[in-house]
């Protein structure tokens, strides 16, 4: 028998993974405050910690944590009425607040809306696919700093900033305007796809936090396309999406192990998926030169040339990164461009690409350039430092599967070595 206070933790995460930022984005479109929405969210969330290991269960558990959020907040208002130095517009403001939350109508799905408000022109450009991850998925500001290699207190900063100018200016939640919704899109772009990369860092679904997310951000990504369909970039990043998507099945072997693409069969790929991937880049193709994420997009259909049994088009693939590290300067690109080269011009000339990088102080922690140094120093007969590479990727990785392929990358350089004398 499972323990009342088990089951309730359990059906209180699985609202939170499903219903957290719809829920979010429906208080916040109604109160115009994205902290007080998200702050009393948190007290509904607790109280139903309290409450449901008492009472049991609900059968809607979404509705029941609405209505607590909902009481909150109507509670908070009429307090602030009440207060002797209210002024007469929050007064205002706080029937208006009360008359919204009280409305009995269903919950409505209005992400889009917060997504589009949370990228105004009036928020700081560097914050608004950040405050976009944490009011849809209640990420925490260390994880998000991490994925925007940004020092955790800095980030956290910057998105309590940002909500207080949501509220001050009086930022409307709604889908803008076509002349105005260009002005967004990159944001919005942006916080999709990092949904979808904080899913596909989980492929075996083992931490609840992510699970599911890449379906979620595949579901924005063909709404955002739903809206603009003719918008290259929002086909552009859906391929993307598609194309990875695609190759979740083969990142695992089928003892758990975790399969590197160069490595994975292309007979375990979705073919559904990779067609309807190739469709949107080709279409978008044919409306305006390539921005980032056609070219992302167009980057995995030349590995998924290997479906048709010949290796992956390695020259094309340099020349995309190419491209794309002209419109982004990003330093992750850059990594993988220095992969790709060394399958083009051989190890040496990648590793060359790699050391360009050293001095980069945002890499020194980041997993992907230690793994990436390691086995390109493998393979240029530098035992030694591509052991000590190896070991920094290691204890930098979080993914027991990632990490023991790591592990047997680096106990493969002992017979490598002068006898007697083991790497360090």
């Amino acid at each position: 028998m499972i323990p009342p206070g088990a089951e309730a933790h359990r059906a209180a995460e699985s609202a939170a993974r499903k219903s957290y930022g719809k829920l979010v984005a429906y208080l916040a479109a109604r109160t115009r405050d994205l902290a007080s929405a998200e702050d009393a969210l948190a007290d509904a969330f607790a109280s139903a910690l309290g409450n449901w290991p008492v009472s049991g269960v609900p059968a809607n558990p979404e509705a029941w944590l609405m209505t607590a959020a909902k009481r909150k907040l109507i509670d908070g208002a009429r307090r602030r009425r009440r207060a002797e130095k209210a002024a007469d517009g929050l007064v205002l403001h706080t029937e208006e607040l009360i008359s919204a939350m009280e409305e009995t109508e269903g919950i409505g799905d209005e992400r889009l809306r917060l997504m589009f408000a949370c990228a105004h022109p009036a928020i700081d450009p560097a914050v608004r696919a950040p405050l976009i991850l944490q009011t849809i998925l209640g990420f925490d500001a260390a994880t998000i700093a991490s994925a925007f290699l940004v020092a955790p207190a800095t980030m956290s900063q910057r998105l309590v900033r940002a909500k207080t100018k949501i509220c001050e200016a009086g930022i409307p939640f709604r889908v803008p305007e076509r002349a105005e919704l260009m002005g967004r899109l990159e944001a919005v772009l942006d916080a999709v796809y990092a949904v979808f990369t904080e899913g596909w860092a989980d492929p075996a679904g083992t931490e609840t936090r992510r699970r599911e997310l890449s379906g979620e951000a595949i579901w924005l990504g063909r709404l955002v396309v739903s809206l603009l369909p003719e918008e290259p970039e929002t086909l552009g990043l859906l391929a993307l999406m598609l194309h990875a998507e695609a190759r979740k099945q083969a990142r695992r072997d089928k003892a758990g192990r975790y399969v590197p693409l160069a490595e994975q069969d292309p007979a375990n790929w979705d073919e559904r998926l990779i067609e309807e991937a190739e469709c949107l880049l080709f279409q978008a193709g044919k409306l305006a030169a390539p921005a980032r994420f056609q070219i992302e997009a167009a980057i995995q259909s030349a590995h998924a040339i290997r479906r048709q049994g010949g290796p992956a088009d390695w020259p094309a693939i340099v020349r995309l990164y190419d491209g794309l590290l002209a419109l982004t300067g990003s330093p992750v690109v850059e990594i993988n461009r220095a992969v790709a080269l060394a399958e083009v011009a051989g190890a040496a000339a990648g590793l060359a690409a790699l050391n360009d990088l050293a001095a980069n102080a945002r890499l020194q922690d980041y997993q992907p350039y230690w793994a990436a140094l390691a086995e390109l120093l493998a393979r240029t007969d530098a035992i030694d430092d591509a052991w000590q590479a190896y070991q920094r990727a290691i204890g930098l990785e979080s993914d027991p599967a990632v990490r023991e392929f790591l592990q047997e990358r680096q106990a493969r350089l002992s017979s490598r070595t002068t006898p007697g004398r083991p790497p360090r």
